[in-house]
């Protein structure tokens, strides 16, 4: 069995991915990449090392070196930070995908995980209770990349059989890194601010309700998916996936609770624009029931992680 190559190993899932890993499987077969290490939040006894996903030599010689058979493609720009940076998202984002979708063609890869995100919907698609198969008219340089990634990871399936398998991730939650420039980042940095300084400017507005999956949840179905037999998947391009949906005012809420003291004021920008295109509740229908996704975390379970975790 090759060893597992997790791209994006120093962002926000990567970290806690790669924990995951190694602890289902030998931590000696687990390979952490990035095209900037940190020193800090290494898990024992992974191998780290230095990776530019575009330089498609490197990542050759990588994946024979190191006998990969899976892929976690994670190196991506987020949301709000691909709006400034139209070109090397667009790069990024969809050259790093064929790099590997092409290595996996070419029988070098047998499975692949890639993350699409709620980002594909647009304006047009439905808000509440979005389906799996709806109206794709994304409004955003990160959404028209997922879109169009999710079409090639079913293109590859049918045309070459690669065995790529996404999700559809909405905002993630989590307090171990910190977040990497997306719309969804509020709802990780009203804890920092509570917890530091009992007040946080909000730059989503608060009645803008945004569907919200905290880290393990996120972690467990990402593992999920790839441990499923394929012919269970009738999804060949990304599941829609669900859990809690809430506005910057019912989190606020709930935080209240633990912080009666706490303010929270708005002031919303650009990416509340980009908020408001994206859909509130998800349908995750397909994935609860191809796979059996069942989320564990609601608003008040993932508000008490957070603080302990924060805390501690």
């Amino acid at each position: 069995m090759g060893k597992k190559l997790v791209i994006g190993s120093s962002g926000q899932i990567g970290v806690e991915l790669i924990e995951q890993l190694a602890k289902d499987f030998d931590p000696n077969q687990v390979i952490a990449a990035d095209i900037k290490l940190v020193s800090e939040g290494k898990t024992l006894g992974v191998e780290y090392i230095t990776l530019d996903v575009l330089d498609k030599e490197k990542l050759f010689e990588i994946i024979k070196q190191h006998n990969i058979s899976e892929v976690y493609l994670l190196a991506a720009m987020l949301s709000a930070i691909a709006e400034k940076n139209i070109q090397l998202a667009w790069d990024l984002n969809m050259k790093g995908l064929f790099n590997i979708l092409d290595l996996a063609k070419e029988k070098h890869i047998e499975k692949i995980f890639w993350p699409s995100s709620i980002a594909v919907f647009g304006p047009t698609s439905p808000k509440l209770n979005t389906p799996q198969s709806t109206l794709l008219e994304p409004s955003t340089v990160y959404g028209i990349s997922k879109m169009s990634g999710e079409r090639w990871c079913e293109y590859y399936f049918l045309k070459y059989g690669v065995d790529v398998r996404s999700l559809r991730y909405p905002g993630i939650i989590s307090y171990k890194s910190p977040p990497g420039g997306g719309t969804t980042d509020y709802a990780i940095e009203i804890f920092h601010a509570a917890i530091n300084h009992g007040f946080y400017d909000s730059f989503i507005a608060k009645e803008v309700t945004l569907p919200m999956l905290y880290m393990q949840d996120a972690i467990r179905a990402t593992m999920e998916i790839m441990q499923v037999e394929r012919k269970k998947l009738t999804i060949n391009s990304s599941y829609n996936l669900a859990a809690i949906s809430f506005s910057p005012e019912e989190i606020a809420n709930e935080i209240k609770l633990l912080f009666p003291e706490f303010q929270i004021t708005y002031s919303p920008d650009f990416r509340n624009n980009i908020a408001l295109s994206w859909p509130s509740i998800i349908d995750d229908s397909f994935a609860r029931n191809d796979w059996g996704w069942k989320h564990n975390f609601d608003l008040k379970k993932t508000t008490l992680e957070m603080v302990n975790g924060i805390k501690n």
